[in-house]
């Protein structure tokens, strides 16, 4: 599996990828058949993407629906003849620092007469929705050498694709470097490096880092007797009713739905209607979630499913 994620074309992370599945062949047996069938998978599909969880050492598809995905597991069964399990479909989520946190970071060990070394002093807080991740270094004077930055820089960005919330990507900050230390025989890019990536993690818990969730603009078209059903049902799923209308004999229902509320919605709808009303959604925007402790949509998906 390991050629999986170095197999992405370059333009697949322009694709809005809101639903991630966890999956494993049943046998050992084709843990090799199933590595290559997803790199084809992936080199026909520029909107399918296949990653390696790399805490759990699951393997996750990456895909823009419910039904994207499905089509692609189909695929593995009737094309390449490969069972497999599959985990729950989850949510692509985001994470985002919703206040300004300053946190200062030591890195020091000692191995005898060389050692390691390294502090940093971060300021970390939310940048404009949609203008992504920003890095400046204000330190001068030499407190922290310029060959260091880089070693800086990729720790941070080591933190981006696994915020501390709940180990998904975090968008829209800004992170300054502010101040740091580092000694003669001690330091290097890898000491800043690690400085630096747990003093962002850090940083993030303080900045009371908050889940955005992906939101979806969801119609209804539904007979007139089911109305009063299907709006009860959006309304259990935190759905946000928008407005209804009459189009030919039928009602159109127009609603903000949370995406991951939204996992199972046709089977539901066709038993609510009798197979009468039907349903499409696109994504709108994210929004915060709620709280975690309540509910954590916690990846990759535990549990798997034959």
């Amino acid at each position: 599996m390991e050629d999986l994620e170095s197999s992405m074309p370059d333009d697949v992370s322009t694709q809005l990828l809101l639903v991630e599945i966890a999956i494993e062949p049943k046998s050992q047996a084709d843990q090799e058949k199933l590595a290559i069938a997803l790199i084809r998978l992936v080199a026909e599909d520029p909107s399918f993407r296949v990653s390696i969880d790399h805490e759990s050492g699951q393997t996750i598809l990456k895909g823009m629906s419910e039904s994207h995905l499905e089509s692609q597991i189909d695929i593995l069964t009737r094309t390449y003849g490969i069972d497999t399990n599959i985990g729950a479909p989850l949510a692509a989520h985001l994470e985002r620092p919703t206040r300004r946190a300053e946190v200062e970071y030591t890195h020091k060990k000692v191995y005898g007469p060389k050692g390691e070394f390294a502090a940093v002093k971060l300021v970390v807080e939310p940048n404009e929705p949609g203008k992504g991740y920003d890095f400046k270094s204000k330190v001068v004077g030499g407190v922290v050498p310029e060959e260091y930055i880089p070693g800086i820089e990729k720790g941070l960005e080591s933190v981006l694709s696994s915020g501390v919330v709940a180990g998904f990507p975090v968008v829209d900050v800004k992170v300054e470097l502010i101040d740091g230390k580092y000694h003669d025989i001690d330091s290097s890019a890898r000491a800043f490096e690690i400085a630096s990536r747990a003093a962002f993690r850090e940083a993030l818990q303080k900045a009371y880092s908050v889940l955005l969730e992906p939101i979806m603009k969801v119609e209804v078209v539904t007979p007139e007797d089911c109305v009063g059903s299907v709006i009860s049902d959006l309304n259990l799923r935190r759905g946000q009713i928008l407005g209804q209308h009459m189009h030919d004999n039928a009602t159109v229902i127009n609603a903000m739905v949370p995406l991951m509320n939204m996992f199972g919605y046709v089977n539901n709808l066709r038993s609510m209607s009798q197979g009468s009303a039907a349903f499409t959604m696109q994504f709108d925007h994210y929004a915060p979630a709620p709280s975690p402790e309540d509910d954590p949509p916690f990846r990759p998906a535990i549990g798997m499913r034959a």
